[in-house]
């Protein structure tokens, strides 16, 4: 199991600014560009109450009507510009923002897909939606409005300032004072939603997840009338998001609620300084506007920071949720990228221990498969068969042992091999195959646009696909439905088939692929097989006895435990062999016929299998 990563300690400033370095510096130019267009902007803003005071003051003095008209249009000039401007940086802003955190979700889901898989069996795909998706989502806004608007609200608050100081020293001093108890009150209360935040995620999270289960169980919530129960069980995780939520946007609210009320005192204490010195004569009449003017421009910025402040503590939930997932570190070491050898791959396993937490699940297991030999794994449910492949593909490292891949007696540790080069020299093919909601020629190179199609078509044609490709609208660009809808289970596991060939392994993976299917089809695998397994290594998975009858040698398990291990027409022959117990008890005389079977490889274009009834009766004993 993974270990559980400490929540980072940094103060969140320090975090919030190491992630916008880290996403914004790629968007230098487009940053460039946003802050020349917002400080126009800002510029433009101060200068406006310039020409309001200019026009009051000369209508008030009874100046020229041309002087009036110029500053008319140049008031309406500016503004339009300042429009403008402002639209510009805030298109910028959306731009860099959505770049930033495209590049955050892939940085987040290429970390996920790194990480063990005892992770990924501890969370549901909707959780890691969320945890993926929403909450790099809810940092759209910190990326891009909030760099813009907090910067550009600063900025201008600091121009207002600094002209009110030249205006008048005592007006800027009350304004500068009254700035300051303003961010001294948001400053003791930044924290404050963070905590509800983060729950309020963790909620969404959890309703995500509990959708996506329920969805993905559907037919059998109808078949077996589990729908009223569904629905308490969402009731009851519905309500909590809920009451978490509401709780979250109260704490969140508090912040602007502060800042309103302490602004609207401001208004109030400079209406009444603007008439006092109006009335007293030390100011004119477009001065004292300039004044409040100033003040309800002064107003704007800090709103707008206050507002981010709100959003800052969505982002801090979202942050922190982000850094433990990128805190997370995988237990496998990535190995010293030692190559493979090329061609059919020799397995060893010597003394190999594995455990789930306190669990033993497999015990010293010790065999041999030579490079280009068929290997049948036979056991009972739980009896470590699944887990000895998946310490082949490195989703786990032993407890103790060794295991190797290569020529017998050398090879390559398999903790020395980095687990994509690995991965790339042994295929899979499960019973449940994964389709994408993708083209034919994505889901067969999982991506990968280096693989030529002349290789895609020509492995389709030699797995029987050719008139299913040649049926197809759009041929390798037709898009399969998510899931394999609309296509048969025999065309989804010969599609798992062509995967494996456009990879080339030297070890293949078997999991009785063919033990859903009907005869004809299964038959159609049958030769498919024989042409996967050709010159290859390979570990077939038995459900069934007949499945075994290409492989070379048996391994049975037992409660994690070679029970039996050897060459397959032996151990049939065998009356004290397990595996000779499993085939008279497949059997309904004296199991001759069954030893016969066994004995000698079949014929690989024989798609008869006069012996499938009695071998079916043998998987009693199995299962």
């Amino acid at each position: 199991m993974l270990p559980s990563a400490p929540t980072p300690k940094a103060p969140p400033l320090k975090r919030y600014g190491a992630l916008l370095g880290r996403y914004l510096r790629p968007q230098g130019r487009k940053v460039a560009l946003m802050a020349t267009l917002l400080l126009a902007s800002i510029g433009l803003q101060l200068v406006v109450p310039q020409i309001l005071r200019f026009f009051i003051d000369t209508a008030e003095a009874g100046g020229a009507l041309d002087a009036l008209v110029r500053a008319a249009l140049l008031f309406l000039g500016a503004a339009l510009v300042n429009q403008l401007l402002s639209a510009a940086a805030t298109y910028y802003a959306a731009d860099v923002g959505w770049s930033a955190t495209n590049a955050m979700r892939a940085d987040l889901a290429r970390h996920a897909l790194g990480l063990d898989l005892s992770f990924h069996t501890a969370r549901t795909p909707g959780e890691m939606i969320e945890r993926i998706d929403g909450d790099v989502t809810a940092l759209a806004n910190f990326f891009s409005q909030f760099s813009v608007r907090v910067l550009g609200g600063a900025l201008m608050l600091l121009g207002i300032l600094v002209i009110l100081w030249l205006e008048h020293a005592g007006v800027g001093l009350a304004l500068t004072l009254f700035v300051g108890c303003v961010f001294g009150a948001l400053y003791f209360t930044r924290n404050v939603a963070v905590a509800a935040t983060r729950d309020e995620r963790e909620a969404s999270a959890q309703l995500f997840g509990f959708v996506e289960e329920r969805l993905s169980g559907l037919d059998d919530l109808r078949a077996n009338g589990g729908g009223a129960y569904t629905m308490h069980a969402f009731n009851r995780v519905a309500r909590e998001f809920f009451y978490k939520g509401r709780r979250a946007w109260m704490k969140r609210s508090t912040i602007w609620m502060l800042s309103y009320g302490m602004f609207t005192l401001g208004d109030l204490i400079t209406l009444g300084a603007a008439i006092y010195l109006y009335s007293t004569g030390a100011v004119t009449l477009g001065t004292a506007y300039l004044f409040f003017q100033y003040m309800l421009m002064l107003e704007a910025p800090v709103e707008e920071i206050t507002q981010q402040m709100q959003e800052l503590q969505k982002a801090g939930a979202g942050v922190a949720r982000i850094d433990e997932l990128f805190a997370l570190r995988s237990e496998l070491p990535r190995g010293r990228a030692l190559p493979l050898p090329e061609g059919a791959l020799g397995v060893s396993f010597e003394r190999l221990s594995f455990a789930y937490g306190d669990a033993r699940i497999l015990d010293e297991v010790s065999f041999r498969l030579e490079p280009g030999k068929v290997l049948g794994l036979l056991g009972r449910t739980g009896s470590g068969k699944t887990t000895l492949t998946r310490l082949l593909l490195r989703h786990y490292d032993a407890s103790a042992g060794s295991l190797r891949l290569g020529p017998l007696g050398g090879g390559v540790e398999v903790r020395d091999i980095d687990p994509d080069v690995l991965r790339r020299r042994i295929g899979l093919v499960t019973q449940e195959v994964q389709l994408f909601h993708a083209s034919v020629r994505d889901n067969l190179t999982f991506f990968d646009p280096t693989v030529p199609d002349e290789r895609i078509t020509a492995v389709l044609h030699d797995l029987g696909l050719g008139s299913w490709l040649a049926g197809l609208e759009n041929g390798l660009d037709t898009l399969l439905a998510a899931g394999g809808s609309g296509l048969s289970a025999g065309q989804a596991q010969l599609l798992a088939f062509a995967r494996v060939f456009l990879t080339d392994p030297g070890l293949v993976i078997l999991d009785e692929p063919s033990s859903r299917l009907d005869p004809a089809t299964e038959a159609l695998l049958e030769r498919a097989v024989d042409r996967l397994l050709a010159g290859r290594t390979a570990i077939i998975i038995a459900h069934r006895l007949k499945t075994v009858r290409r492989a070379d040698d048996i391994l049975v398990l037992e409660g994690g435990r070679v029970l039996e291990h050897g060459p397959r027409a032996r151990l049939a022959r065998d009356p004290r062999s397990r595996f000779y117990r499993l085939l008279r008890a497949g059997g309904e005389g004296s199991g001759a016929t069954l030893q016969a079977s066994l004995t000698a490889r079949d014929d690989p274009n024989e798609l008869d299998d006069p012996f499938g009834a009695e071998f079916e009766g043998a998987t009693k004993e199995l299962a």
